[in-house]
């Protein structure tokens, strides 16, 4: 819990969980009630012997969900939530050996099922106890007081439905659901709030929005007036493409003959920040930035909560926007205008993915090539090399990669890497990490933690090898572009309530011939979407002629915005609030932001991703009368 949280907040959330626990508690009470009811009237002997049956899968599945969200808190930070249904797209086999070897698969499992069946001798037990039948039996009751019991019990059960209907109220009017429960001040007690089953319905409802597309609610015109805003045009058009379209300044930098945008699995923007500088495992990053070659923008935002939205934004250039485009037959049609490898393409550069996993992982291999890319690499195509479920190990794919560079064919090469990821089983001491070193450098609340331990040891392979091979890239290719950003932040923290800023951002760091520091704008923020056209204007030739939803952080952009958040050089704050509610990115700093030109642009990157992406170039609103 936060430091500012006191018993009051805890007992708001004791008193809010247990009212919206009712309407969990009627309806797992239908489910055994309904069928022993009907065998009542029919089949007597059998009723007992159901319900109890019943009850023995409810308290199962129960017992498991209560077990299994404590480790899902300690990755996502919250109860059960979209996550759920991402991780049914991803690779199962390798999200099954993550749980048993990071998470104790097997240990935890035993240990929910015999909570069930501990649950389950007490509730045979009180059944066995508490017959109603046996305790009227014994009383003799004057005609009144039976008629009078029965109407209190009917009372008494119609009060019972409407506390289960109406999570703890007697009207909707009051009524708590998961949408309104969270009314603490703290983020962990709003998640504690929500029960276990009332968690996964919230996935279910936001995850159903999401392949409904009614989870955004704009209009044609809506678009239409956010697009030129966006564009600094008239809104003169339904053409979407004519408001993306964009003409390059001219090169900042010298062309370089290769570029790289590296996403290095759960890198986050933390350690890079001065009161961390003390920990010793990202010295290699903060090494880099600190070459005359090399500068930094410490205010970015990653696409979304997983590295699919990573890819997709640097993919395609279309914010995350809720849809889930490579398992949409629109992203497989042709490449979107807006794509990063035809684009590139134009400029003469040979283009490659190379993903440390296999090919088949979110159909990444068939996505990445229907949307321009030349070349698919990945782990199939490096033979038996040492490595996690997720993919070989860092090392290996940047040798991978260097030895297919040729220093003589122009390339454009995206590289997603996988070491820094659950569940984490690098031989850490083998690849020469000081552990003691870093624990040494911790708090002493955190010295014992040896989860984190393992954790903070991956970031700093991942860091290592992340700076060993942009020195191994400008020796063989002097002339490279390379441009590093995390995938997504938010996987573990040293401050186990982490400012907004220090959870989610990520760092977007640029090197290579031609790059020098003031090359980004001195406030610059952005997200994934502003990766290529950043690149456009450094290397482009004047009037270049490209499509991008995102802007450059060297000419314009000092804003970023993803799925579900907003940065600025001194801001960030959900985007979801209204109004919205800025949050110092520095402590003690004043956030100050332009409400209304945020609003839009917000509204403009996700009205346009959603619309583009899914429904094509043209303004037609008789397309939404189809959904």
């Amino acid at each position: 819990m936060g430091a500012g949280t006191a018993a009051p907040d805890v007992e708001l959330a004791l008193w809010r969980g247990f009212r919206l626990s009712m309407q969990t508690a009627g309806c797992l009470a239908l489910v055994s009630f309904v069928p022993g009811f009907l065998l009542r009237l029919v089949y007597p002997r059998w009723e007992n012997r159901v319900v109890l049956g019943i009850n023995a899968v409810l308290l199962a599945l129960l017992s498991i969900l209560y077990v299994a969200s404590f480790p899902f808190y300690r990755q996502f930070h919250a109860n059960f939530n979209q996550m759920i249904f991402t991780g049914a797209n991803d690779d199962l086999y390798a999200l099954f050996i993550t749980m048993v070897q990071q998470y104790a698969l097997p240990v935890r499992l035993a240990g929910a099922l015999l909570l069930a069946w501990v649950l389950w001798r007490g509730l045979k037990a009180l059944l066995a106890c508490c017959r109603l039948e046996d305790f009227a039996e014994a009383m003799v009751w004057p005609r009144w007081a039976r008629y009078l019991g029965r109407l209190a019990f009917l009372y008494v059960t119609y009060l019972a439905v409407l506390l289960g209907i109406f999570g703890g109220s007697l009207g909707w009017q009051t009524a708590v659901d998961w949408e309104n429960a969270g009314v603490t001040k703290d983020d962990f007690l709003n998640e504690a709030i929500l029960d276990n089953p009332q968690a996964l319905y919230r996935a279910y409802n936001l995850n159903r929005r999401m392949l409904a597309c009614n989870g955004l609610d704009f209009t044609t015109d809506d678009i239409r007036t956010l697009a030129a805003w966006l564009s600094h045009r008239q809104p003169d058009t339904d053409d979407l493409d004519v408001y993306l379209q964009k003409s390059a300044q001219g090169p900042a930098a010298d062309k370089p003959k290769h570029v790289f945008v590296i996403l290095s699995e759960s890198f986050a923007n933390w350690p890079l920040l001065d009161k961390y500088q003390g920990i010793p495992i990202s010295y290699g990053m903060r090494s880099l930035i600190a070459e005359d070659d090399t500068d930094y923008c410490p205010t970015f935002l990653p696409n979304g909560a997983s590295t699919v939205s990573a890819v997709t934004g640097v993919v395609t250039g279309f914010a995350d926007a809720n849809l889930y485009l490579t398992t949409m037959p629109e992203a497989f049609a042709a490449p979107y205008p807006t794509a990063s490898a035809p684009q590139m393409q134009k400029l003469g550069y040979t283009t490659n993915f190379w993903y440390a996993g296999p090919a088949t992982w979110e159909r990444i291999g068939a996505f990445t090539q229907a949307q321009g890319f030349e070349h698919f690499y990945s782990r199939g195509d490096f033979g038996d090399v040492p490595g996690s479920v997720w993919g070989c190990e860092d090392e290996v794919l940047y040798e991978k990669v260097l030895e297919g560079l040729d220093p003589g064919q122009p390339s454009f090469n995206v590289l997603l890497n996988a070491s820094n990821h659950s569940p984490y089983d690098l031989d850490l001491e083998a690849k020469g990490f000081d552990k003691e070193a870093v624990r040494d450098a911790l708090p002493p609340e955190h010295q014992q933690d040896e989860e984190l331990l393992k954790e903070l040891g991956h970031y700093w392979y991942a860091d290592r090898e992340l700076a060993k091979f942009v020195r191994a890239v400008k020796e063989k290719c002097p002339d490279s572009l390379i441009v590093i950003v995390g995938d997504h932040g938010d996987r573990y923290n040293l401050d186990k309530t982490p400012t907004t800023y220090e959870r989610y951002g990520i760092p977007f760091i640029i090197t290579g011939k031609g790059i020098h520091k003031g090359t980004l704008l001195p406030d610059a923020a952005g997200s994934q979407i502003d990766i290529m056209p950043t690149i456009f204007e450094l290397i482009a030739p004047k009037g270049f002629s490209y499509m991008s939803l995102g802007s450059s952080l060297t000419r314009t952009n000092r804003q970023g915005v993803n799925y579900g958040f907003w940065i600025t050089r001194t801001a960030i704050g959900k985007a979801d609030t209204v109004p919205l509610v800025p949050e110092p990115v520095t402590e003690g700093e004043e956030p100050v932001i332009d409400e209304d030109a945020m609003q839009n642009y917000i509204n403009a990157i996700r009205s346009i991703s959603w619309w583009r992406a899914k429904y094509g170039p043209i303004l037609d609103a008789s397309r939404l009368e189809d959904r």
